[in-house]
């Protein structure tokens, strides 16, 4: 039996066309470029704002708070934004610099990518992780389950060009000027008891019915499944419960597979509201990605109005 949902699209009056901050790296699932229409649904006076699947920061870096908490169980990411946060940005760029160099990085020279690669998965420096990535294919972020860094060379395609340096000096300035707490901890064991009512829980796990690196439990971090979405879910009806106000991204379809937890879940809740999320920013509605089965249906979901 389908599940009957009541979506509801932004007006294209309230989408926000600014000059968001962008992540200098290229997340899986990030939220960049649909900034504009997530931010409108926030709350305007956000206390302490927690980004629980933090991930490349697209949102938790943008998002005005009078505390911010990034939160996301890759540990070696999460250590980068420390070193970000506490080094000079000179310096940073300067280790960076330094490393090209050294190892000759390129887009051809697999070989002193290579090298490098053995060298972080020895030392573990959390400065030459973004180094790697930077030359990476795709800029993707991946370890196996001894957690080496095992993404391969992306020849002719990435490097730590002008542009990704121009994000780097803007994400690492944004924020050392926020009130800021990094934490590397699974979502089952982040503590939200401090939370109060003015205060915002976003969330942006990987998505059950998509197919991410992320989330087949193969890369040396915990995977995703029902169980995991099923326990997010909990959590979030706690919060509900409380009076704190959270908002979760998701797809609730995609490319014909259908997230049927999700949809029971938003269907025996009175309260909880269902934002169609537009990535592509067309014209098409809901029902006509539905018909569409290859499409993605992304949502905001909100226990609270704007």
């Amino acid at each position: 039996m389908q599940t009957k949902l009541n979506l509801f699209p932004l007006s294209p009056n309230s989408i926000i066309v600014g000059d968001f901050i962008r992540s200098p790296l290229n997340y899986i699932g990030g939220k960049y470029k649909i900034l504009g229409q997530i931010v409108p649904y926030f709350p305007k006076n956000i206390g302490n704002f927690v980004d629980l699947f933090a991930g490349g920061c697209n949102v938790g870096i943008n998002v005005n708070a009078d505390h911010v908490y990034l939160n996301d169980n890759l540990t070696y990411l999460i250590e980068m934004y420390k070193i970000f946060k506490s080094q000079d940005v000179g310096d940073i760029l300067g280790h960076i610099d330094g490393r090209i160099r050294q190892f000759k990085l390129s887009l051809t020279n697999e070989d002193g990518y290579k090298e490098m690669r053995s060298l972080y998965n020895e030392q573990k420096n959390p400065l030459d992780l973004f180094v790697l990535i930077a030359y990476s294919f795709n800029h993707q972020i991946r370890f196996n389950n001894n957690h080496e860094f095992n993404n391969p060379f992306g020849r002719e395609r990435s490097s730590f060009n002008n542009k990704m340096r121009e994000n780097l000096e803007r994400f690492i300035l944004r924020l050392k000027d926020l009130d800021v707490v990094l934490s590397g901890i699974c979502f089952e064991e982040f503590d939200f008891s401090f939370l109060s009512n003015n205060d915002f829980v976003y969330c942006d796990p990987p998505y059950l019915i998509t197919t991410g690196t992320y989330n087949d439990g193969k890369r040396g971090f915990k995977g995703w499944s029902e169980k995991e979405e099923t326990a997010l879910l909990e959590r979030l009806d706690e919060l509900n419960k409380k009076g704190i106000r959270f908002a979760l991204s998701n797809v609730i379809d995609h490319k014909g597979k259908s997230n049927d937890v999700l949809k029971k879940w938003i269907s025996e809740k009175d309260n909880y509201r269902i934002n169609y999320i537009d990535f592509n920013y067309s014209n098409s509605n809901y029902q006509t990605r539905v018909r569409d089965r290859n499409a993605s249906v992304e949502v905001l979901i909100t226990n609270y109005s704007t």
